[in-house]
């Protein structure tokens, strides 16, 4: 009997085009959604006669209700070498194998710069105005040579978009929980005394961090208000690492100049949405990791990954046991081994 795979969350529907299927052809039938399942009855109905889920990032949860609704599953392929919202356990109960994909850091460290640069030369509201009736010069840009960019995280993300930062002449501060300053050292930047010192005195702060139960809310009310009237903030990691009221809040007010946003509470993002109307936010539906290159490499990969399970010899399984005296567990040749801060 032919198995059956279905692709979620195929936004673009470009999942069967971007990559090769045909070493699985024979033996697979794949199945494409470009809409997003919200609750888990619709996911479970949906995904009732389902061999084999692709899931991009962490969009879809995986959680042990759903994979015990969900006999014929046995394979799970996320995007990715991490991902917080599979119960590995129910999946491994259930005779259900978890694999991942590499994915680079450089869309999300690209679009970051996008999204500061877009804030900081007006870019959407001068193009707008361009195509409309808007008047000529609407906005005066801030300068980026001389200002300072503080970063939330210095890891695989935060290094490379700290590296940018200096090549524009900026003064680079960083802070994390972990930070060490030879860390801050390799990458040629400051590190900041403490996260309430970085807030005060950046004029952009961008965040890399993963979330988890310390990142969890790390920019509340409190920090929000440390900010400059003139600074903007970036967050291209995780919606919850930010409290998303009290950023509303902000932006509604004028205490801040700004904010690039990619991530959000809900994803798909509900019409009526209140950061879809918000002042001052320049926003985007969670593109971080979305281009060519990297759907290439997860849905390539993907056709690796059920390749090599229908073999019996299943590749990048998750969760990736802790194994400190070998190093991070690597992607295939050539590839950085995954993180994300």
């Amino acid at each position: 009997m032919r198995l059956r795979c279905a692709v979620l969350d195929d936004f673009q529907r470009v999942a069967t085009e971007i990559a090769d299927w045909s070493p699985v052809a024979g033996e697979v039938d794949v199945v494409s959604f470009d809409t997003h399942f919200a609750d888990e009855d619709t996911l479970a109905a949906a995904l009732a006669d389902v061999d084999i889920v692709v899931t991009l990032r962490e969009r879809v949860s995986f959680p042990g209700s759903l994979i015990a609704r969900l006999p014929r599953l046995r394979l799970i392929v996320a995007s990715g070498m991490r991902n917080g919202v599979i119960d590995y356990a129910a999946a491994e109960a259930h005779g259900v194998t978890v694999c991942g994909t590499a994915s680079s850091s450089t869309p999300p460290v690209e679009l970051t710069w996008a999204l500061l640069l877009g804030l900081a030369r007006g870019i959407v509201q001068e193009g707008n105005g361009l195509r409309g009736s808007g008047p000529w010069q609407q906005t005066v840009g801030a300068d980026l040579h001389g200002r300072t960019l503080g970063l939330l995280g210095l890891g695989r993300i935060g290094g490379r978009v700290a590296r940018v930062g200096l090549a524009f002449g900026m003064r680079v501060s960083a802070w994390s929980q972990n930070l060490t300053r030879e860390r801050a050292e390799e990458v040629g930047v400051e590190r900041a005394p403490s996260k309430e010192e970085l807030l005060r005195t950046a004029d952009f702060v961008s965040v890399h961090l993963a979330l988890g139960e310390r990142t969890r809310g790390l920019l509340g009310p409190a920090e929000l208000a440390l900010l400059k009237p003139t600074a903007y903030l970036v967050n291209t990691s995780r919606a919850a690492i930010v409290d998303q009221g009290a950023l509303l809040a902000a932006l509604h007010e004028g205490r801040i100049a700004g904010a690039g946003v990619d991530v959000f509470d809900i994803e798909p993002l509900p019409a009526g949405h209140p950061m879809r109307s918000a002042p001052r936010l320049l926003a985007t539906p969670h593109l971080g990791y979305v281009s060519r290159a990297n759907y290439a490499t997860y849905y390539g990969q993907a056709v690796e990954a059920i390749a090599a399970y229908l073999a019996g010899s299943p590749v990048r399984r998750l969760p990736v046991p802790a194994a400190p005296s070998q190093g991070p567990v690597p992607g295939p040749a050539g590839s950085p081994a995954p993180t994300m801060s």
